[in-house]
């Protein structure tokens, strides 16, 4: 279908055009005068969009228009944003962009027919829990503000929870699609509220303990967090029963406030969260300054180059802290102003629209909830960043999605959009097909 990827291509016009004023601004503001170096990189970073849009025209011609040139947004965006912080880490990430290209294409290539994914849902939901559990290992296991998240082997630093997603994702996709039935044949109403059958009721208890461990293995609520807010999503669709997710919700609230309660890390951190000011020069000193570059940036912010991340006159001195990840958001605050954010979380909530529709318009169930699961997860990943930093909820180490500085996170993200495209192909070409053959098996006479 052209015009799709047509829509595609000029989509991507405005999102150079935008990486190559953000940079001419950042070079104005760093060394009052332009120079020709933000044409070159707009023309850089158009030359890979513009092969990876080939790509997508040969191989996915009827996938979503949108979706890639919103991510390349994000992308740009927050290439900027990095590049405005410290110029070796743009470096870094732009070539992490590239690399997450590649496994981009080398998905679309290899899972065209993704339902290969639905006979391995059990290695793959192993390699799942490994990938979260390898941050515990010894050795080679790293600590991110007190949550065990990273991974280091020689020159070699990630985080597993990014890839972790998808698996556990598409693990629960194919299970609820397979057992979809059995949650909702024979549940009862007790007090106006749908329960499932017992012996039918242990999926959520497993989840739900998952999830706990999580809490209390990795010490990291925003990937409990994240993980259980998925498996909810996807009960909701598999089943239709709003109850099942309200059941979920409380076992979850529960759970946490135990947790909380009796596990000394995780109360030391929610303890941050509510009382910041007990130790403002100490604990709470990074969600402070976060609160405080937001409301200094207003509703149009400083500019480009003007928020103050180091004391002047003393490098060491960091008012901002981990701003090229944690802390980025309030950084694009203080700088572009509510306006600014406003228009970062607006394209944050478009893919979550795209995503959603492809999930409304994939016929099979495995699709379906594939491509729910994966919306919903990384809508609750982009939830959780801003609501740490903004006090919402406790602080956590996830990254905001193609924005932050982050090899794995940007990776992993490329192959989440390409199973989304892969879906969205699928279900377009096999809604253009349906009329098609209707019309061929429809009588001569009942036109008339």
């Amino acid at each position: 279908m052209t015009r799709a990827r047509n829509r595609e291509l000029l989509a991507l016009i405005p999102v150079v055009l935008l990486l190559t004023a953000g940079f001419a601004a950042v070079f104005a503001q760093e060394s009052s005068k332009l120079g020709n170096l933000s044409v070159t990189y707009g023309a850089y970073f158009l030359a890979i969009c513009l092969a990876t849009h080939l790509y997508l025209r040969i191989r996915l011609p009827n996938a979503d228009p949108y979706l890639f040139p919103l991510m390349a947004v994000l992308t740009a965006f927050g290439l900027v944003m990095l590049y405005r912080i410290d110029e070796g880490l743009a470096r870094n990430q732009a070539n992490w962009f590239v690399f997450g290209l590649i496994l981009f294409a080398l998905t679309i290539q290899f899972l065209r027919d993704y339902d290969v994914l639905e006979r391995y849902r059990y290695i793959i939901a192993t390699v799942g829990i490994l990938l979260l559990l390898a941050p515990r290992l010894p050795g080679i296991g790293e600590q991110v503000n007190g949550a065990y998240l990273g991974v280091k082997v020689g020159p070699i630093s990630f985080q597993p929870a990014e890839f972790a997603k998808i698996a556990i994702v598409v693990f629960l996709a194919s299970y609820l699609r397979e057992n979809r039935e059995v949650l909702i044949v024979g549940a009862r109403r007790v007090l106006g509220i749908t329960l499932p059958p017992l012996k039918h009721f242990g999926p959520m208890l497993v989840v739900w303990g998952a999830s706990m461990f999580l809490l209390v293995f990795i010490r990291d609520l925003g990937s409990s967090l994240m993980f259980f807010a998925a498996f909810l999503a996807l009960l909701y669709v598999a089943t239709g029963r709003f109850s099942f997710v309200v059941i979920g919700m409380l076992l979850f609230l529960v759970g946490a406030y135990f947790i909380v309660a009796t596990v000394p890390h995780v109360h030391e951190r929610v303890e941050i969260w509510l009382h910041p000011y007990a130790e403002a020069e100490g604990s709470g000193y990074q969600i402070l300054q976060s609160i405080f570059a937001q409301a200094d940036g207003g509703l149009f912010g400083k500019g480009f180059g003007q928020a103050l991340l180091h004391a002047p006159g003393e490098p060491k001195a960091i008012i901002l802290p981990a701003a090229e990840t944690d802390t980025i958001y309030p950084l694009i605050v203080n700088e572009l102003g509510l306006f600014g954010a406003c228009g970062l979380i607006a394209t944050y909530l478009l893919i979550t629209a795209r995503g959603f529709k492809i999930a409304l318009l994939a016929r099979d169930g495995f699709s379906k909830l594939l491509a729910t699961g994966l919306t919903a997860v990384f809508a609750v990943q982009v939830f959780v960043i801003i609501g740490g930093v903004t006090r919402t909820i406790p602080l956590t180490g996830v990254t905001l999605p193609f924005v932050s500085y982050g090899g794995s996170s940007i990776v992993a993200n490329f192959v989440l959009l390409a199973l989304l495209l892969l879906i969205s192909d699928r279900a377009r070409r096999e809604a253009e097909a349906e009329p098609e053959s209707r019309g061929r098996d429809e009588p001569l006479g009942a036109a008339a």
